[in-house]
C-alpha cells in the first residue's frame, strides 16, 4: 500500500491549519507552521492577500483532503471506505468517520502509545503489537468492539516501550477506548461518537464530495 513520504509541515500548511502529523513537535516553536502559516508553493504567500470565493466543489475538495492527510490514507484506499460506510446502516459521514478511527495505527495513537499516527504506523510496521494475541504488521488493519491490542513480549525491553509507561500514564484517552499502562495493553470498547471525533473535520462535505462524481 502506497503512502506520503514528503514533508509533513507541508501539509499543514497547504490546509492552512495544523493537523498535528509530527507530535510533539507541532506544539513547540520548531513547528514549520509557526514561522510559515500560508500555502506552499511560489504563490502560496499572495494567496493569502488574493484569496477568491471558494466554490462547493473546491471546500468539498479541502474536507476530504484534509481527513485524508489527517489519518494518512491514500486516495483509493480513502474511497474504498467511503464505499464500505455506504453498506452501514446509519449516517454515511459518521460510518466513514468511525471506519477511521477504527485503524490500528489510529487507535494505538489514540492509547496514547505513539506521539502521533505517523509513530504508530511504523511501530506496527516493525511488528512491535499483537492483536488478539496475534503479531500483526498492519497498521491499516481495522477493529472490533472487543480487540484487545497488547505490545509483543519481545519488544517490552526496548528502551521506548520501558519509557512509554510513564509517558502514556500522562496521556489522556477517549472512553471508546481501554488503556492500562502498566501492562502496555488496551480494549476497542465500542465505536466512537461524533463527538469524541476531531470536530474540525467535516464529513457532510465529503459524502457531497463523493456523491456528485
Amino acid at each position: 500500500m502506497g503512502r506520503y513520504r514528503g514533508p509533513a509541515c507541508k501539509l499543514c500548511r497547504r490546509e492552512e491549519e495544523k493537523l498535528f502529523l509530527k507530535g510533539a513537535r507541532c506544539y513547540t516553536s520548531k513547528c514549520s507552521f509557526e514561522r510559515r502559516a500560508y500555502p506552499p508553493g511560489d504563490h502560496g504567500r499572495s494567496a493569502q492577500f488574493k484569496r477568491r470565493r471558494e466554490s462547493d466543489f473546491a471546500r468539498q475538495l479541502r474536507a476530504k483532503q484534509k481527513a485524508r492527510r489527517v489519518y494518512g490514507v491514500m486516495e483509493r484506499q480513502f474511497r474504498r471506505y467511503y464505499e464500505e460506510s455506504l453498506q452501514r446502516r446509519g449516517l454515511t459521514g459518521l460510518n466513514l468517520l468511525q471506519i477511521l478511527e477504527s485503524r490500528l495505527d489510529n487507535v494505538i495513537y489514540r492509547m496514547g502509545y505513539a506521539s502521533s499516527r505517523t509513530q504508530a504506523r511504523v511501530m506496527v510496521t516493525h511488528g512491535h503489537y499483537n492483536v488478539n494475541g496475534r503479531r500483526t504488521d498492519v497498521p491499516s488493519m481495522l477493529l472490533s468492539p472487543g480487540d484487545k491490542i497488547e505490545v509483543r513480549n519481545g519488544s517490552r525491553q526496548r528502551t521506548y516501550f520501558k519509557e512509554l509507561r510513564t509517558i502514556s500514564a500522562e496521556k489522556t484517552t477517549p472512553d471508546w477506548v481501554r488503556r492500562d499502562s502498566d501492562a502496555l495493553e488496551g480494549e476497542v470498547v465500542r465505536l466512537p461518537e461524533r463527538l469524541e471525533i476531531d470536530g474540525n473535520l467535516n464529513e457532510q462535505l465529503i459524502v457531497e464530495y463523493y456523491s456528485r462524481r
